[in-house]
C-alpha cells in the first residue's frame, strides 16, 4: 500500500494550499485583519476570513498523519476544518490505516463548500463527514467514542469543546491542541496540564514562534 500523503493529487492539492496560504499571511498580517477582528463574534471571524486557509504547517501536518497512523484511531474529530489541509493529513491516514473516519467542524459556509469539493477532487471524501455550523451544537450529534482530537478553530472555544468531546473519550485518545503559545489557550492548558483532570500534557513546537499541546486522555 501507498502513503496517501504523496498520491500525485493530494500531494500536488496540499503544495498548491500551502503556496496559497503563504501568500495569504503575508497580507493578512500587513493589513491588520486579526487585531481588527479581535472583538468579533466566531460568526463574524468566519464569515471575514472565509477566504484564508489559517493552516497548519506542513511539519504539523506530518506530525498529525504519524500521531493518527500511530495511534489507529476509530474516530477522529477536528475542531476548526477551515479550508481543509490539516484535515486532508488526518483523512490521509486513516485511509492508510485501513479503516476509521475523519468528523471535522466549521463555521464558514464558503470554506465548507471549498473543502468539501476539495476532498471528492482528491478522493478523500470517503472518509471526511464534514459538519456545518457552531460546532458546539453540531459535535452534540456525534455517536460512539472518539479516539483522535484536533482542536484548530477559535482559541477561546478550545476548552469548551474539549468539554463537550470528553465523556465521549475513549482511554488513551490523543487530544492535540494547535497554536498554543496564544493567550487565550491559558485557561485551556491550565485544564489539561492539571493531573486531576484526567490528562497527561506535553508541549510541542510546531513553529520557530509557536507550539502544539498534545494530551493523552489518561484515565481508564
Amino acid at each position: 500500500m501507498g502513503i496517501s500523503l504523496h498520491d500525485p493529487e493530494v500531494a500536488s492539492a496540499l503544495d498548491r494550499m500551502y503556496a496559497e496560504a503563504r501568500d495569504q499571511m503575508a497580507a493578512l498580517r500587513d493589513g491588520g485583519a486579526f487585531s481588527r477582528l479581535s472583538e468579533a463574534s466566531p460568526q463574524e471571524r468566519a464569515d471575514a476570513l472565509s477566504d484564508f486557509y489559517l493552516p497548519v504547517t506542513p511539519e504539523a501536518g506530518r506530525l498529525l498523519y504519524a500521531l493518527v497512523r500511530a495511534s489507529r484511531p476509530a474516530t477522529v474529530v477536528e475542531f476548526g476544518m477551515s479550508l481543509g489541509i490539516s484535515a486532508i493529513h488526518l483523512a490521509a491516514a486513516v485511509r492508510d490505516n485501513g479503516s476509521g473516519r475523519v468528523v471535522t467542524t466549521e463555521l464558514s459556509e464558503a470554506k465548507v463548500a471549498a473543502a468539501t469539493k476539495t476532498f471528492a477532487d482528491i478522493g478523500l471524501d470517503d472518509v471526511i463527514t464534514v459538519l456545518a455550523g457552531d460546532a458546539l451544537t453540531t459535535l452534540q450529534t456525534l455517536e460512539g467514542p472518539v479516539d483522535f482530537v484536533l482542536l484548530d478553530g477559535w482559541k477561546e472555544l478550545y476548552l469548551s469543546v474539549l468539554e463537550l468531546l470528553a465523556p465521549r473519550l475513549s482511554p488513551g485518545a490523543l487530544v492535540i491542541a494547535d497554536n498554543t503559545s496564544m493567550a487565550d489557550l491559558v485557561p485551556y492548558l491550565e485544564h489539561v496540564r492539571d493531573p486531576s483532570n484526567g490528562y497527561v500534557s506535553v508541549p510541542f513546537p510546531a513553529r520557530e514562534s509557536d507550539s502544539m499541546e498534545i494530551s493523552c486522555r489518561a484515565v481508564t
